[in-house]
C-alpha cells in the first residue's frame, strides 16, 4: 500500500462515496440526532450486532432511558433487562458504567475527547472515533471490519491483505475531507454493507470500479481467459 494516497485519487474517492451516499444512504434512527448520548448507546448497541436488530431496541431503550442521568439512577439488573435479548451482555453493564462515570465525572456532559472516551470500558479506538465524528461532528476516522475491506479492496487490490493497524487507520484519517467527516464515515459504513459486501460485492454497479484496484485485477484476469 502506498505511504500516501496521490490526491487526484483520494478526491475521485471522496467524491464518488459521497454522492453514492446522496442517493443510497440507510435512513437510521441514530442518524437523526447529533445527541452525544443517542449516539453512544448506537454505537454501542452496533458492536456485534446487526442494523436490523438494533433499530426496536435502540427506540426502546432511549425510551426508557431518556438520558445519561436517567441511565445512571437505573438499576443495573433493569439495563440488563431491556437490553435483552441484543447479546454480548457485557455491554449493558458497561454502557451502565460510562453513564455512572460520566455523571460522577463529567457533570452528565459526555466527554468529546479520544483520551476521555477510550478511558471508559466498552469505548475502544472504532467507538471513540464514531462518537467524535457523529456526535461532535470531529473530524475523527473510522475503522471497522466493513470499513477496512472497502479500503483494501480500493486502494490495495485485495480484502486479504494484512497491513499493520496503524497504517490503516492513518489510511482512513487521510482520506478524510475536513468538514465533512460525518457523512464520510456514514456512507463508508454504508457502502461496505451494502455494495463492497464481504462474500457477494456488487462490483458491477459500484461506482469506484473505475478506479479500484481490486476490479482492476479480477478485469484483467477475465481479459487473459
Amino acid at each position: 500500500m502506498p505511504r500516501s494516497i496521490p490526491a487526484p485519487f483520494k478526491r475521485k474517492f471522496q467524491q464518488q462515496l459521497l454522492r453514492w451516499y446522496r442517493k443510497n444512504g440507510r435512513e437510521l434512527p441514530w442518524r437523526e440526532t447529533t445527541d452525544p448520548y443517542s449516539i453512544l448507546v448506537s454505537e454501542v448497541m452496533l458492536q456485534q450486532t446487526q442494523v436490523d436488530r438494533v433499530v426496536p431496541k435502540y427506540h426502546e431503550f432511549l425510551s426508557k432511558y431518556p438520558t445519561l442521568q436517567a441511565l445512571a439512577k437505573a438499576r443495573a439488573r433493569d439495563v440488563k433487562k431491556t437490553w435483552y435479548p441484543l447479546g454480548y451482555n457485557i455491554r449493558p453493564v458497561q454502557l451502565h458504567s460510562i453513564a455512572r462515570e460520566t455523571v460522577a465525572h463529567y457533570g452528565g456532559q459526555l466527554p468529546s475527547s479520544d483520551e476521555a472516551l477510550q478511558s471508559f470500558k466498552g469505548i475502544g479506538r472504532y467507538t471513540s472515533g464514531a462518537i467524535r465524528s457523529f456526535a461532535f461532528l470531529q473530524d475523527a476516522p473510522i475503522l471497522d471490519t466493513n470499513v477496512r475491506r472497502v479500503l483494501l479492496r480500493v486502494f490495495l487490490g485485495t480484502p486479504r491483505a494484512k497491513p499493520s493497524d496503524k497504517r490503516m487507520w492513518a489510511l482512513s484519517e487521510e482520506l478524510l475531507p475536513r468538514g465533512r467527516t460525518y457523512d464520510f464515515n456514514q456512507a463508508l459504513m454504508d457502502f461496505g454493507a451494502c455494495i463492497c459486501s464481504e462474500k457477494t460485492p456488487a462490483c458491477p454497479r459500484c461506482p469506484m470500479k473505475g478506479f479500484c484496484k481490486a476490479y482492476s485485477k479480477d478485469v484483467k484476469k477475465e481479459d487473459r481467459r
